[in-house]
């Protein structure tokens, strides 16, 4: 109440807000436990599964009493003791196309606190189809995403993506320290109240990368923009789709044919100090200022840990190389 860019008014747009989150997960518990002390007047919560013990190092709404029990059911009642003036509702089941258009239809702003990629396309091309403000968030091991989807009919999910990867590695498999998905989660969350209020710069049309490992952050533009500098942050351009390939090509063609291909690692410098697979570093980060150090007429093949920084890197790099360039895909 006592900031001006909120007041009395951006309260009220809190109260008549109605906010729909899936996923009560990691990223769902921080998100849900902020939009509630805010006053978020409706609160939809989606998710089939059910509390476990290897949730409760990151899923703080939960306690070893909730095991065995349903995550939504259980996070409504908790956030009902938290804020007992809102109006909460639990699905508890999967989102799926049985039920996506139905759900949504009933709230204003969408959350996606999912942790797979079926989800996630569907929940974003639901938003398109409805019209809907998507806000988004990823996690996996020590790095996080978030960015702002479909707002006033923006960029959406496959403008970054536009399709699935082939194999889908969630924290479940890869890991995930503990403090991520409440710091990830409580951008998302700070994210849907600037939305709901109207205030300052949102993460519309961009992505928002961290990396707790070793304490960096940039912003994304996913439009691409012409008038772009070296000190403006990456532009990711969309139109150009990604070229992909595996480890079994990637060794035929180094064996075959190296002096036609550029490999290039796009992690960190201490990651590619602690293993790589050779060619040259050159940090997705550093990639838009280093692009006259890439020899012109080669095969580029990026790779990065998983796959999805390699191909943020192709998409950097096509609109300002003559030559094919690839992801690894999966990673190393």
């Amino acid at each position: 109440m006592l900031l001006p860019e909120l007041g009395p008014e951006g309260q009220e747009k809190l109260k008549a807000a109605k906010v729909l989150v899936i996923g009560a997960g990691g990223l769902g518990c921080p998100v849900l436990q902020y939009l509630a002390a805010a006053g978020v007047g409706e609160i939809g919560i989606v998710d089939d599964d059910v509390v476990e013990l290897s949730n409760l190092q990151r899923q703080i709404l939960f306690n070893a009493t909730d095991i065995g029990l349903p995550k939504a059911t259980v996070a409504r009642e908790k956030l009902r003791l938290l804020n007992p003036h809102l109006s909460i509702k639990s699905y508890i089941q999967r989102f799926d196309d049985t039920c996506a258009t139905a759900i949504c239809s009933h709230y204003n702003l969408v959350v996606d606190c999912s942790d797979n990629f079926d989800t996630r396309y569907l929940v974003n091309d639901t938003c398109v189809a409805m019209g809907k403000t998507l806000v988004f968030g990823s996690i996996l091991r020590f790095e996080g995403q978030i960015a702002v989807f479909n707002h006033n009919g923006g960029v959406n999910y496959r403008d970054l993506y536009p399709e699935p990867p082939s194999e889908d590695i969630s924290c479940i498999d890869g890991g995930v320290i503990g403090t991520l998905p409440g710091l990830i989660g409580l951008y998302m969350a700070n994210e849907t109240i600037k939305l709901i209020c109207g205030v300052g710069q949102t993460l519309a049309g961009k992505l928002m990368s961290v990396d707790l490992l070793n304490n960096t952050s940039y912003v994304f533009s996913i439009k691409a923009d012409t008038n772009a500098t070296n000190n403006k942050p990456v532009q990711i351009k969309k139109e150009l789709p990604i070229k992909e390939i595996d480890r079994k090509t990637l060794t035929a063609w180094l064996e075959t044919k190296p002096e036609e291909i550029c490999l290039i690692d796009v992690r960190e410098a201490y990651e590619h100090e602690e293993h790589n697979i050779g060619g040259m570093h050159i940090s997705l980060y550093d990639l838009n200022s280093a692009v006259d150090r890439i020899p012109a007429g080669k095969q580029v093949v990026f790779y990065c840990q998983s796959g999805q920084k390699s191909k943020m890197a192709v998409k950097v790099l096509q609109p300002h190389y003559n030559g094919e360039v690839h992801s690894l895909k999966g990673g190393i």
